[in-house]
């Protein structure tokens, strides 16, 4: 036997990837979030007060929900904080729809599988653009002049603020599609419409639905922010009550919004997974099933 074949190969270990970018790059977010907090001007010296002044607040709104909700004025508070909620519901489904329903044609516009790279570019523009700026800029500049103070207002820009983001989410999903349907229908002469419907809409809907969901959790926490500016919902109730500092009456309010939102997001995850991952039937209930016919 040869000293060739008798020596075993030797595997060279690689070199270990230094650690000196890692490292600058931690201290240079250090630096960052530390001269942040110097150029804020903020009064660091009163940071302790938040265990002080916060809990005097938090015992100030907690009274509030330790009332009888039948006596008053506290069966006034439930009642305008439960309205306001269920105004608030209504403008962020109101602009979910708006939103879905425009994003759409922004979504296949927008999708480099579907339109000409031309009018991609021109729409994901649009879509960016709209996307930069926040409900509370459609609400101010282009919808208070308009409708006024409401829910209108507030309905309208949310969903002007949700094309942005669901029609990039719509062009993504579009693009992500199997090409084999859409293959086959161009093959047997399906027309442009068809295959818009069939192949590709059919394809991204569980997807789409879940964005569509998704939007309007974010659109009910959106709406009480955007009451605050008079756009309607319990925002505009929660204002009025920090202007007169009824810490009883907010307290309710806050109650209602943090119950109410996690109730939501947690009906809406659950829809949202049932969508995308079907109803989760096992292949031994399949097989069982086809056994009994």
């Amino acid at each position: 036997m040869s000293a060739e074949t008798a020596s075993p190969t030797r595997t060279v270990r690689p070199e270990e990837p230094g650690k000196a970018r890692a490292t600058i790059g931690a201290i240079v977010l250090v630096l960052l979030v530390v001269g942040g907090g110097w150029l804020s001007n903020a009064d660091w010296g009163k940071l302790p007060d938040i265990f002080t002044e916060g809990w005097r607040y938090f015992y100030l709104m907690l009274k509030g929900l330790v009332q009888n909700p039948f006596s008053e004025p506290y069966s006034e508070y439930w009642s305008a904080a439960l309205g306001g909620m269920l105004e608030s519901i209504s403008m962020a489904w109101i602009g979910t729809m708006i939103g879905a329903a425009l994003s759409i044609p922004m979504g296949f516009l927008a999708a480099r599988n579907v339109s000409h790279p031309v009018v991609v570019q021109v729409t994901r523009v649009i879509l960016n653009a709209i996307r930069t700026l926040p409900e509370l800029v459609f609400a101010i500049i282009l919808l208070l002049p308009i409708f006024g103070f409401g829910a209108n207002a507030g309905a309208l820009a949310l969903g002007i603020g949700a094309v942005g983001t669901l029609g990039k989410l719509t062009a993504e999903a579009l693009e992500g599609i199997d090409p084999g349907p859409v293959e086959a229908a161009r093959a047997s002469g399906a027309p442009g419409s068809a295959i818009l419907r069939w192949t590709y809409w059919t394809q991204v809907l569980p997807e789409v639905l879940a964005f569509w969901l998704y939007r309007f959790e974010i659109n009910i926490r959106a709406s009480a922010i955007l009451g605050i500016i008079g756009a309607g919902g319990i925002g505009s109730v929660l204002s009025q009550a920090f202007r007169y500092r009824e810490w009883d009456f907010i307290g309710i309010l806050l109650f209602v919004i943090i119950v109410v939102t996690v109730l939501v997001d947690t009906v809406s995850g659950a829809v949202r997974h049932r969508i995308i991952s079907g109803t989760g039937t096992s292949d031994a209930k399949v097989e069982q099933d086809a056994a009994t016919l």
